[in-house]
């Protein structure tokens, strides 16, 4: 009997030994289809991981559409202390407890123009956002100082708490809320402070002026995400240092020079954004996860540096051109030709789409190798995901009906009533936009093209819209291509120009610039344009400071203006 037990014992023992190793091996195999559907190491087919990602969006009941509008400030620090002003402007960012698809994904934000030389700006921005949950909003609102010569210093904050909408929600109207000196700039209320020490007309604290009105039930089937409806915002932003270093020149004006100024732009198309363009980036290269989570010191340097490039692309001063439409029309289809300078000089163009519904766009092509890793990445400003991304250009039709890959188009051919000869037509519906996904940083998927074409259709109404795949459709996509690079150099393209090592160049200074761009030619140092490692240790002095200050902004408390 004995014998029998030790035998009954030691059975359930290798039977439990057996179910381990399968546990195991399930978990393992678990841990894969996980690894696979959030992009992490290798795909079933083998790929690298990431790119198109059909996780759904999670259900909710539709929210309420929720107009936000930023009026004025008050009593604002001065960062400036020439001007004892400042040149304020608002980033806003709306939260709520909707689930997203990844943590990944990145927040709901709006910023609204710069005002310069005033602390009592006025703006009266709006920001319309759809499906904000009944459960309600936290928003938060923090004031800079724009200063493109050094960093952005923030003049205060403003949180705004709602803990519940509905039908019969009365809003806010036009209410005052307290800005929060904590995380300002000492600098700039140290000013303040001994200004107002000699004159009792400056008061010590501001009031951000804010209004919420709710104005109805979103109509749509779900409620699982918020998007932004509207105003459709665009902004230019020039640099004359890019421009030489790429040899971009604006078109000048009838009887004046062109000047090199490279361009990016920025359009906020109507949302919502089709749930099915939702890319993650691929993990060609093992360094590239650290790249985007700046888990590894290689990564963070290098991530760094791509927000720093971002940063200086997208840069805002005093020659930003701001703009905005209420809803998609045939004014914004002009405007964005306009960006684009219409079908002149063969331009091709490199594209983000992000999950909100904004457009980034600059001009692409080899002599743009400034770049440090790649420009999708740049123009996401490192975001893990994003709705879509490629390139694109721009066709003139000879027939307001024929289709943007005919042969009669400018480019490849010579046609009249437009470019290079004349002015271009005004007229939308002469001309097709041409887009692709031609982008290995995020790999867009192929399948998801005619919501593309649908989405981008609405935002650019009267404008045909052909899409290629730059895969099943690369011999169509390269011969286009090249036909726009030989346009380019028929109708002329600048001479790539080489910085100086021994200064910086201010893009407000002209007379420098030439001085730089001589001095660059004699000495031939072409190798020294895009070497991020020079000023790696400038970007990362200062900011871990500013990063715990931002870190501690984000888990403060409620109590800052709860409204119910």
């Amino acid at each position: 009997m004995a014998k029998g037990k030790e035998s009954q014992k030691k059975q359930p023992n290798g039977n439990a030994s057996a179910g381990y190793v399968e546990k195991a091996v399930q978990k393992a195999d678990s841990f894969q289809q996980k690894a696979s559907k959030y992009g992490r190491g290798t795909k079933a087919d083998g790929q690298p991981a990431g790119g198109f990602d059909d996780t759904p969006i999670p259900r909710a009941r539709p929210g309420f559409t929720v107009k936000f509008t930023f009026h004025r400030a008050t009593s604002l620090p001065m960062a400036d202390l020439n001007s004892l002003s400042s040149d304020p402007y608002i980033v806003a960012q709306l939260n709520t407890n909707l689930q997203t698809r990844h943590k990944q994904d990145p927040h709901m934000r709006f910023r609204t123009p710069t005002i310069r030389r005033s602390t009592n700006p006025v703006w009266n921005a709006e920001w319309i956002v759809a499906n904000v949950p009944a459960s309600g909003f936290a928003l938060k609102a923090r004031i800079y100082d724009e200063d493109p010569a050094d960093h952005d210093d923030r003049l205060g904050n403003v949180h705004v708490h709602v803990d519940s909408i509905s039908a019969d929600w009365e809003g806010i109207k036009e209410q005052p809320f307290k800005i929060k000196k904590r995380m300002g700039s000492k600098r700039a209320y140290l000013v303040r402070g001994v200004v107002a020490m000699f004159s009792k007309h400056i008061p010590l604290s501001g009031d951000l002026i804010v209004s919420v009105e709710a104005l109805g039930r979103t109509e749509a089937d779900d409620g699982g995400r918020t998007w932004t409806i509207g105003p459709c915002n665009w902004s230019q932003h020039l640099s004359p240092m890019i421009g030489r270093l790429t040899g971009t020149k604006e078109p000048g004006a009838e009887g004046k020079t062109e000047k090199y100024n490279f361009q990016a732009n920025q359009i906020q198309l109507r949302g919502p954004v089709p749930p099915e363009l939702y890319h993650r980036y691929v993990e060609f290269k093992p360094f590239v996860a650290g790249m985007f989570d700046s888990k590894t010191i290689r990564g963070r340097i290098l991530n760094r540096a791509l927000h720093h490039q971002h940063a200086r692309v997208y840069n805002y001063d005093r020659t930003t051109v701001y703009g905005s439409f209420p809803s998609p029309c045939r004014d914004m289809t002009l405007k964005f030709l306009d960006l684009v300078h219409w079908d002149k000089g063969g331009r091709i163009f490199t594209y983000v789409i992000t999950l909100d519904g904004q457009w980034r766009f600059t001009e692409t092509g080899k002599e743009f190798g400034i770049d440090l890793l790649s420009k999708h990445t740049m123009h996401s400003d490192v975001n893990i995901y994003i709705a879509f991304s490629g390139e694109f250009f721009i066709r003139r039709l000879k027939h307001p009906h024929q289709s943007p890959d005919e042969p009669e188009t400018h480019p490849p051919a010579e046609m009249n009533g437009g470019p290079p000869s004349v002015e271009p037509l005004k007229d939308p519906a002469y001309y097709g936009l041409v887009i692709d996904n031609d982008s290995g940083t995020y790999r867009p998927n192929p399948k998801v093209l005619p919501q593309l074409k649908a989405f981008m259709e609405h935002n650019l109404p009267g404008m045909k819209v052909t899409t290629l795949d730059c895969t099943a459709e690369a011999e169509k996509m390269n011969k286009m291509k090249t036909e726009q690079r030989e346009r380019k150099k028929t109708e002329g393209a600048g001479m790539a120009f080489i910085q100086d090592s021994d200064g910086e160049i201010s893009s407000s200074d002209e007379e420098d610039l030439d001085k730089q761009e001589a001095r660059g030619r004699r000495r031939k140092r072409r190798e020294k344009v895009a070497e991020p490692k020079t000023f790696v240790g400038k970007w990362r002095r200062g900011d871990k400071e500013r990063e715990r200050r931002e870190e501690e902004d984000d888990m403060s408390g409620r109590a800052d203006g709860t409204v119910s």
